[in-house]
């Protein structure tokens, strides 16, 4: 008589005198017409065969092969916006993925930035492997057995035309990111990032602190700053987080107290705060 046998944490099977094999996770189902006594203990399912070691091997290959069916890995793609019914009144979409808040002359736009568009803007600090010394993004470096770089930095490009207001000014630190599954991220200042580098440096002087001070000083130009606007200025800068948690599917990322009036002493007196709403596709892979 075939009696069959679902197994659903960790499966101990005997294949002879002093030998076992281990199943870990997953469900298993299998015969036990040809074994002879099985037994329940702590941590899986010890059974007793009577015939031989190859036997065995074969049902250790047989589980491997319908685990490796359950096993997955989330990869996201890259962040898109929503449409602009669901952004904020004032805004627009365009069609190269910036969110854009408009007031009379006042212009605010956020955009995602994926790291093949960062790696081509810093082309000559992304070739050169583990070597390169692109800040935001791994470069061309690829771990051993995968298609593509890893990611590094969560990227936003933010952009500002002020030809409203007296001055006006937007401090990047003020800038959060909230998940759809209530995490919420902070933006990494200057020092955060030289901070992130710092144990690349081996010591204060040769190749690997050269390579630490070219980063630095590319985020210095680079990054946005938290100077007043004056009008008829406009100001671009990036605006860079940690690298997401894979089950993250839609962001919004908030500018909270804008300054675009001040009293006579300097002080603002007038303040606002701008959301923008993107999204990404999360897809399983085995």
């Amino acid at each position: 008589m075939i009696t069959p046998l679902c197994v659903s944490a960790a499966i101990c099977v005997k294949v002879g005198r002093g030998e076992s094999v281990k199943f870990d996770g997953g469900n298993l189902t299998f015969s036990l017409s040809h074994f002879r006594t099985f037994s329940f203990a702590e941590g899986g399912i010890g059974v007793r065969k009577k015939y031989s070691t190859f036997t065995g091997l074969l049902l250790l290959l047989s589980g491997l092969l319908l685990f490796s069916e359950c096993a997955y890995r989330l990869v996201p793609g890259p962040f898109a916006p929503l449409s602009e019914t669901e952004q904020m009144s004032e805004m627009t979409v365009s069609d190269d993925g910036t969110i854009t808040f408009i007031r009379d002359r006042l212009e605010v736009g956020m955009r995602p930035m994926t790291d093949g568009e960062l790696n081509r803007q810093f082309a000559g600090f992304s070739k050169s492997g583990e070597k390169s010394t692109n800040p935001y993004t791994y470069g061309d470096w690829k771990a051993r057995g995968t298609e593509n770089p890893p990611k590094r930095f969560t990227v936003f490009e933010l952009k500002v035309k002020n030809y409203t207001y007296p001055k006006m000014r937007i401090d990047p630190s003020k800038i959060t990111m909230t998940s759809q599954n209530h995490r919420k991220y902070l933006p990494l200042s200057l020092q955060a990032m030289s901070e992130y580098y710092y144990p690349f440096i081996l010591g204060y002087t040769g190749n690997a602190y050269r390579r630490f001070e070219e980063r630095k000083d590319l985020l210095q130009k680079t990054l946005f700053s938290d100077d007043i606007l004056f009008s008829g200025q406009s100001v671009e800068g990036f605006v860079v987080f940690p690298d997401l948690h894979d089950d993250v599917r839609q962001i919004t990322v908030s500018i909270e107290d804008i300054e675009v009036r001040y009293d006579a002493w300097g002080a603002p007196v007038e303040t606002m705060d701008l959301t923008f709403q993107f999204q990404r596709a999360v897809q399983r892979e085995n």
